[in-house]
């Protein structure tokens, strides 16, 4: 098709089955794609990207060597050659080296990537994930099938969360950590599994509002720091429940189906 024709595709390009390439997007040197994929415009594939339909990947991305797109759910009942509900990726996001994200076992929902994430070398995103924007993932970050991240959220390097697990907008997962419970926004995991401070650094920089901080720091003391049951924390959250985040925050936990993770641990000084 014309669009095709009018993109910058190298030599050494393979295109198979049904591509849609906006005009100025880049498909360089051994790169592969096999469709039904569409491509939006600005988008950058430097060199040796491989991609899988069905996938739609919006505009004015960027994939840098070895990123995978759209490949077979790591899922030993999945048959590689069903195509399912694929994979949807939003606009302006950073692919570096090796970093991949499979499409979903689902045949209704794809797995989804929102807008302006930067996924480091080595990262990982697994079949069926909810990826919300503006997120940071560090070198060798994991993320297991189905797990739901939040918009504005950061881990550190070598990070490992568990299936079907959440990660609460603005929360940060420091090195090295792993996570197999929920994590609520804007909490901070410090140590496996324990919620040890708040993101205060990440609130300010986002701009949140002082009396929304002040919010959180309240919800993360009623939770983790005065000794209260789950039970007893929640009803006393509940008396603040006009406040928009300690509304988030009781939603967040009435829905959460692996539990929350503890706060046992000491908070790191000046984050608190």
């Amino acid at each position: 098709m014309e669009e095709a024709r009018l993109a910058q595709i190298h030599a050494t390009a393979l295109l198979e089955g049904d591509v849609e390439l906006a005009p100025d997007v880049v498909v360089g040197p051994w790169c592969r794609l096999r469709g039904p994929i569409a491509i939006g415009a600005g988008t950058r594939l430097v060199a040796s990207v491989h991609l899988d339909g069905p996938l739609r990947l919006g505009a004015r991305n960027w994939l840098f060597p070895f990123a995978t797109l759209g490949q077979a759910p790591q899922d030993l009942g999945f048959d590689p050659d069903e195509p399912g509900a694929g994979l949807v990726v939003g606009d302006g996001n950073v692919f570096r080296e090796s970093a991949s994200v499979h499409r979903a076992t689902a045949r209704d929902e794809p797995t989804r990537v929102g807008d302006a994430n930067y996924f480091m070398v080595n990262t990982h995103a697994g079949h069926d994930c909810r990826i919300g924007s503006r997120c940071v993932f560090a070198n060798g970050t994991l993320l297991a099938g189905h797990v739901e991240v939040g918009d504005g959220v950061v881990t550190g390097g070598n990070v490992a969360v568990h299936q079907h697990c959440r990660i609460g907008r603005g929360a940060l997962i420091s090195g090295t950590m792993g996570l197999n419970k929920d994590l609520p926004p804007f909490f901070t995991l410090t140590g496996g599994n324990i919620a040890g401070s708040i993101n205060l650094v990440g609130m300010r920089r986002s701009g949140m509002p002082s009396a929304e901080i002040d919010d959180a720091r309240w919800v993360f003391k009623v939770l983790y720091r005065k000794g209260l049951s789950p039970k007893r924390a929640q009803e006393e959250l509940a008396t603040r429940a006009d406040r928009p985040i300690v509304a988030e925050y009781l939603a967040f936990l009435a829905s959460s189906k692996r539990g929350v993770v503890p706060g046992i641990g000491e908070a790191r000084r000046g984050t608190a």
